[in-house]
């Protein structure tokens, strides 16, 4: 009986240590996304889309951010010519491309009155569907930051950039990403 007792206790206690290790704040954003991609190796092109993270603080300027984006478009593709003499070539054919992205990383940030810049740094993973060009999923990395402008005490308005590397189809990509929305605050 004193064991179950004893059981009782530490696992109450252990609970109670875990639930302090739960970030105490942090916001949900969700937004518009422009994604620039050299994923065509014709030129480069424009996506639009979404993007929504997560951030749970860690400490007052420091947290843990899960990013999530989808962009959308269609991109010209290249490929090769028929062999006849004399050989035809049309233009290239256009496809339509899904590229959607999952990073986690930390995030810096500081407020200065209605202004909190940041700056973060994340890896993940990055998926495309090019339609008849093919599909692939690759390691990602996003570098960026942004200003959260509070426009009433729980609501705020995002301006964010990354530049998004991506390893699609055994190439690297360069990509930009600027995002703009609504972040709740808790």
């Amino acid at each position: 009986m004193r064991n179950t007792h004893v059981i009782i206790f530490l696992l109450f206690l252990f609970t109670g240590l875990a639930a302090a290790q739960i970030p105490t704040a942090g916001n949900v954003f969700f937004g518009y996304s422009y994604y620039n991609t050299n994923l065509s190796s014709i030129n480069r092109g424009n996506l639009n889309g979404w993007e929504g993270s997560l951030e749970g603080k860690v400490f007052p300027f420091l947290g843990i951010v899960a990013d999530l984006s989808g962009s959308y478009g269609s991109l010209n593709f290249p490929y090769a010519c028929g062999t006849p003499a004399p050989p035809v070539c049309l233009p290239p054919p256009a496809a339509n491309v899904s590229v959607h992205n999952v990073v986690f990383g930390p995030r810096m940030s500081v407020s200065a009155g209605r202004f909190r810049p940041f700056a973060e740094a994340m890896v993940g993973v990055g998926h495309v569907n090019a339609n008849a060009a093919g599909s692939d999923t690759s390691f990602a990395t996003a570098l960026g930051g942004g200003l959260d402008y509070r426009l009433v005490r729980l609501v705020a308005w995002r301006f964010q950039g990354d530049y998004v590397q991506t390893r699609f189809f055994g190439t690297t990509q360069s990509n930009v990403r600027l995002s703009t929305g609504i972040v709740l605050r808790f």
